[in-house]
């Protein structure tokens, strides 16, 4: 049995005294593949700040010993990375663990030459950042995060905006992340689809509740129906997920 990496036990989740949601109850363990999914404002923002230690419970338990993250932003929030090369932003991750007067040493540089590996831009490691393609600069922020090596990947919204080709390709990395290295991966994004057909647990969140479990529990109609507050249609072909929604009147 995969052992418990986190633990939330009846926490309250929000901003100063104003809960967005309360009695969250549930274990991140090794080896987890867990999608966040929830409509604008249900608190995915929220839960993933408290999860990073960037926000504290309003209410509470926490257990998490000494966990390392490896967090993808999402793309349109970070800022263009002035003339900064694909291996000088993936090598960013390193230094966020040598602290301000660390130097790289070989190990380091290592590490980052096999990130990029890892996730297919090796031969764009001089060029500029600035300069990739959406997929190209997402992969360059995935192999940032891997560089701290860590225990649990966070991806949020990893494939908004991007073409069909590299939206499905960067799901493939993602999905051989999980299953050829280990890692612990969660998924935050609007996409039910592309969450549901990788994933292994699912997390529904609207305001002032929570669900969480196994992919074919938590993914049914009437679920998505009460969280989403629309009709769903769940059917699962050639062993895919496909789901459409039609917003009430």
């Amino acid at each position: 049995m995969n052992s418990e990496l986190i633990k939330f036990s009846d926490v309250t989740i929000g901003y100063g005294k104003k809960p967005i949601i309360e009695g969250i109850s549930f274990s991140i363990n090794e080896n987890d593949f867990l999608g966040i999914v929830g409509p604008n404002g249900s608190g995915k923002t929220t839960l993933l700040k408290t999860l990073l230690g960037n926000l504290k419970p309003i209410k509470g338990d926490i257990v998490k010993d000494k966990i390392q993250f490896g967090y993808v932003p999402q793309r349109d929030v970070v800022q263009p990375l002035l003339p900064y090369s694909v291996y000088d932003v993936v090598m960013m991750g390193r230094y966020s663990l040598m602290g301000i007067l660390g130097k790289p040493q070989k190990y380091d540089v290592d590490i980052v030459n096999e990130c990029l590996k890892h996730v297919g831009i090796e031969e764009l490691r001089n060029q500029s950042y600035n300069s990739l393609s959406g997929g190209q600069r997402q992969r360059t922020l995935i192999a940032r995060a891997l560089a701290v090596q860590p225990q649990i990947l966070i991806l949020d919204e990893p494939t908004n905006g991007m073409d069909t080709p590299s939206h499905y390709s960067l799901l493939d990395l993602i999905t051989q992340l999980h299953d050829e290295s280990k890692l612990t991966v969660i998924i935050v994004s609007h996409l039910l689809t592309d969450v549901a057909n990788i994933i292994n647990r699912l997390m529904l969140l609207e305001k002032n509740h929570f669900q969480v479990g196994n992919i074919e529990e938590i993914l049914s109609e009437d679920n998505l129906k009460k969280t989403y507050s629309s009709d769903f249609t769940v059917a699962k072909i050639n062993n895919e997920y496909l789901i459409s929604s039609r917003r009430k009147n």
